[in-house]
Formats: C-alpha cells, structure tokens, sequence
C-alpha cells in the first residue's frame, strides 16, 4: 500500500481541520441536549476553526423573542439576545436567506473591519444567525474572511439548524410527557376521589366476594372480563381495578353499543388523516389507553367483523389505524364488561370463542341487587348522602315503611334503578320520605304495605346470616357487621 504524501501547505492543513470539525460538529449537534447547550457548543468550534476575534450566536423563539445567545471575545458587556435581534444585520439575513460578509460597521456597540454571518434556516423557518468579526490574522494577509470560510459557515450553520430544530422538538416532547403526566396524576386523583365517593357497599355477602376478587386480581395485568345485569356496578368495578393496578397511563372508557360499527372502529383504533376528505389523524382508545387500561363496556354489542380486529390487536399487543400503514405497538390491559349471555352468543356464532377466553383471563360476575337486599339500606344512605351534600340541601329522614317497600321490590335497573329512585324521592319529598311516596315511584310494580318485608326480620336474618359464616364467633360476627358485641347480645343472638 502506497503511503499518503505528508501535508506540509497552511491551506491543507485548514482543509482537514475543517472537515473534522464538521464531522466531530454533526455528531456533537445530534446528541440530545439544550439549546442554549447546542449554540454554545456550535459557537466554540467555530471560533477554533475560522479565528474570529469576536462571535455571537442567537436564536429566536416561536413568540419572537430570544431563545438562546453565547459570545465569544466580546470587550466589555456582552449583547443580550433581544440586543441582537434588534440589529439591522438580523433584517437583512431574513432578507437574503443566506451568509453575507461585509464591513466595516458596528454590531450591538461593537466595531469591525470584517464580518461574516449565517442565518440559521431549517425549512423555511428563520432560527437565528452566527456572526463572526474580525479575522485574526493566522496566515492570512488581512482581517477579511476568505471565501472558503464562508462556505464552511454555511455548513455548519445548515447542521447547527436541524439540530437546533431537533432540540426543539425534544423540548417540546418533554414538555408534553410532563403535562400529560401531570394531567394523568391529576385524572388519577378524580378517578381516585370518585371511586372513594362510589366505594361499593359489600355488606351482603356475594358483594364481599366480588371485592375480594377485586382486590386480589386488581395489581395483575391480567384481562377482566365483568358480567352483570344493567346498572350492577360494572363501571364502578372498572374504575376499581384500574385504580387498583398502579399502572402509569389512563383509565379510557367506550361503550361498543352506542355507536355504528363503521365508528366504532375509528374510535378503537384510530383513524389517520386524508382517509377521507376533511378526516383529521385521530387517535383510537386503544392508544390513549397505552401505559393505562381499556375499559369495553357491552362488548357483546361488537360486530363479527370488528371481534376479528380486536383479538388481532390483543394477540399483536400493535394497532393499526383505519387507513394506516404501520402497527403502532401499544400496552393497554383491557377490562370487558357485558350484560349478554356471551355464552349462548358463541353457541350462535355471534360473538368469537376466542375473543372470548382472551378477554376472560379473569371473570367478576356482579349479582343483581335483588340477590343482595342487604345492602339496600347502606346504598339508600349512601346515594341520599351524596346527593344532598352535591346540591347542598339538608338529608331528609326515611321512615321505616319507605325502607320495607325498596327491600320488597325487586329492582330490575339494580343499583341505577335504586339511585335514580333515591334521588327522585329526595327532590320531592319535604321532611322525610314515607312509603306512600316510594310507592308512587315504585309504581305498579311497588309491594303493598302487607307483602312489604319486614326491616327488622331483614336485619335479623343478615345478621344470622353472618353468624353462621363466622362459626357463631360473636366478637368477629360484631366486627363485620360494625356493630358492638353487646348489641348483638340484646337482640337475642
């Protein structure tokens, strides 16, 4: 192999250097940093290179304003970013969108025989200029810049602009991971504070063991798929096991039933711009879900086609928009919720078996309220609290015969049905609610005064109920019913 010829000349020299510092400079410029950080950084290597005796390098913000400044060899105050941007030289770079070289003149109170200045342009945008006065003399024959140093600072300043440009957008992401994290901790706190508002009344039995369930699977990443009648909670159970998860990202919510499948599939998956005239590139639940959970409510009501769709997405653990190209990656658990028999819809080949068992790596079944009487009086106390304290009125009193007739009734709407009803009683009562009045609500489905249950033999029966679930063990029987030991005793038990 030949050796290479030694470099003796100044110009060569010069050359190499340049070109080093332009590479060393676009590796430099491309690591993530500041931006005051990457203009200082571009202002240094430039002064070692060209010799200036003095520089100055500014950029502007979006408003206008100043972004970032670094001096280099100033005499006395350095000039502000707002100084430099101010001078006529910032006007006529705007004007001629490249470097110009010029002199003598005055730039921010400082004179010069020689200038050179760049603007920083990335894709039509102005970012801000470099300036360079006064060539030290270093084998050169005057203070003037030479042509070659003006191709070399046009070099560097169109990769100091796509870096500054990308620092930027790292900025602005960072800024936008901060405020959607804060907003995330913020819906977190609400959804925490409303869950609190709402906790599930568990005095019944079948209620308890749901929440034991809740409690165990919530930490899991594991798929819930929830069943109950309409109005049995099955919101709330969602709200419970995403609170209860710890994972970073939002609870985000679709009901499959209340929208036309061609809609529901861009509000699953998303939809990507110019799809259709008019169409806006649109995030889809399942995305918005990512770091968080995916709340399906009625999934029976999803058609074959879309079922396909959302096993692949499951299975992928990726979606793709409608009009997409790429799968976007995307890691959401997924909690399903239905009031159908999904059993009987897979015997009829209407709802996908396996979609079926990847959304059942769990399932909470909620008994309907009729199955759980119980817990009717605590739900009554709960819902006339809330609501009272929402509108600001004083809690009106339920008589005893009230009580009976909602302990009678059978509550096909479950837990809404009841709260809907407590509500309305509230609103229309004066001083206390009376049975004539939750028979008026009840309507003709209310029991009369004699089938009404008695709320003395509910109560006695509950707490029988939990006696022998305790073994006959008072003290505990007592402890989770809330009431004393020696309360028990004085009814008889």
């Amino acid at each position: 192999m030949t050796a290479m010829p030694p470099i003796t000349s100044f110009a060569e020299k010069r050359r190499i250097l340049q070109l080093e510092t332009l590479h060393d400079l676009a590796l430099a410029l491309h690591a993530e940093r500041t931006e005051e950080d990457l203009v200082e950084e571009l202002l240094q290597r430039v002064c070692a290179v060209l010799d200036p005796a003095a520089a100055v390098a500014v950029t502007r913000g979006a408003g206008g304003d100043a972004a970032a400044v670094a001096v280099a060899g100033w005499r006395g105050k350095p000039p502000s970013g707002e100084a430099l941007l101010a001078e006529p030289l910032w006007q006529e770079l705007l004007a001629a969108g490249e470097a110009l070289a010029g002199g003598p003149g005055v730039l921010a109170g400082r004179r010069y025989e020689a200038l050179l200045a760049a603007p920083l342009v990335w894709r039509g945008s102005h970012l801000g200029y470099l300036a360079l006065l006064d060539k030290e003399a270093r084998g050169a024959a005057s203070a003037a810049f030479p042509l070659e140093d003006r191709r070399f600072l046009e070099s560097v300043t169109a990769l100091a602009a796509v870096a500054l440009d990308g620092a930027r957008r790292l900025t602005a992401l960072a800024g936008e991971r901060e405020r959607l994290a804060e907003e995330n901790k913020a819906l977190r706190g609400r959804l925490l504070d409303e869950v609190r508002g709402q906790r599930i009344v568990a005095h019944a039995l079948p209620m308890r063991r749901v929440l034991d369930l809740v409690e165990r699977v919530a930490p899991r990443g594991v798929n819930v798929l929830v069943r109950g009648e309409s109005g049995s909670g099955k919101e709330l159970v969602a709200k419970l096991l995403h609170v209860g998860s710890g994972r970073p990202g939002s609870l985000v919510a679709l009901n499959c039933g209340a929208l036309p499948e061609s809609l529901l599939e861009s509000e699953l998956f998303g939809i990507e711009g110019g799809v259709a005239t008019g169409v806006q590139a649109r995030r889809g639940k399942l995305e918005l879900a990512h770091g968080g959970t995916l709340f399906l409510d009625e999934i029976g009501d999803m058609g074959p086609a879309l079922q396909v769709k959302l096993l692949r997405a499951l299975q992928e653990r990726e979606v793709q928009r409608v009009g997409g190209e790429r799968p976007l990656p995307v890691d959401a658990r997924v909690i399903a919720a239905t009031h159908r028999d999904l059993d009987a819809m897979i015997a009829a080949g209407t709802f996908r078996e396996d979609l079926y068992y990847r959304l059942k790596g769990v399932e909470i079944v909620l008994p309907p309220l009729r199955e759980r009487r119980e817990d009717i009086p605590y739900l009554v106390r709960q819902f006339t609290t809330a609501f009272c304290a929402r509108e600001g009125i004083p809690a009106p009193a339920w008589r005893r015969d009230a009580l009976a007739l909602l302990l009678a009734h059978d509550f096909p709407g479950n837990v809404r049905e009841l709260q809907n009803l407590v509500e309305g009683a509230i609103t229309l009562a004066e001083r206390e609610i009376d049975g004539e009045l939750v028979r008026s609500l009840l309507g003709a489905g209310a029991a009369t005064a004699s089938e009404a249950l008695d709320l003395d033999g509910v109560a006695r029966r509950h707490i029988a109920r939990v006696l022998r679930l305790t073994g006959g063990n008072r003290s505990e029987a007592a402890r989770l019913l809330g009431l004393s030991r020696r309360t028990l005793l004085r009814k008889g038990f």
